[in-house]
């Protein structure tokens, strides 16, 4: 695949996470996966094969019809919370079940505020928000 940005994900268990964090789980308890990841902007959201939702002991709490870019669809799993870091940002998704790679999708991007340099082949940090991701909000009024 030309032009194909990959970087290294951590997936974590986003339950076990809190549960660590409220000190009912021990910490080496915590169920996480470091992986590479394929940046896909023609994806939405996450996507994970079935052997990253056993490793890291994600429910499957929904399903839903996933449409590939030929037109055919499937019935998928969607997964429990899932924490997303990459770049030192980190988000927190569902994840669906499907294929045999992992795809960070244009709204896993978005919540990290990483955009795809695909000339150096990399992710790289929002150059108007180097330091930290910023959330863009409509006004509240």
């Amino acid at each position: 695949m030309m032009g194909a940005v990959r970087a290294q994900v951590k997936l974590t268990n986003s339950v076990d996470e809190e549960l660590v964090n409220r000190g009912l789980l021990a910490p080496g308890l915590l169920r996480e996966c470091e992986t590479q990841g394929l940046a896909d902007t023609g994806a939405v959201s996450l996507v994970i094969r079935a052997e990253i939702v056993e490793q890291l002991g994600l429910r499957i709490r929904d399903r839903r019809i996933a449409q590939y870019a030929n037109g055919s669809e499937e019935m998928v799993g969607v997964t429990g919370p899932v924490s997303i870091e990459c770049q030192g940002r980190k988000t927190v998704d569902e994840a669906l079940v499907v294929g045999n790679e992992v795809l960070v999708g244009q709204v896993i991007l978005e919540k990290l505020d990483l955009l795809v340099d695909c000339k150096n082949q990399r992710l790289i940090p929002n150059p108007a928000n180097p330091d930290y991701p910023v959330a863009m909000l409509k006004s509240a009024s």
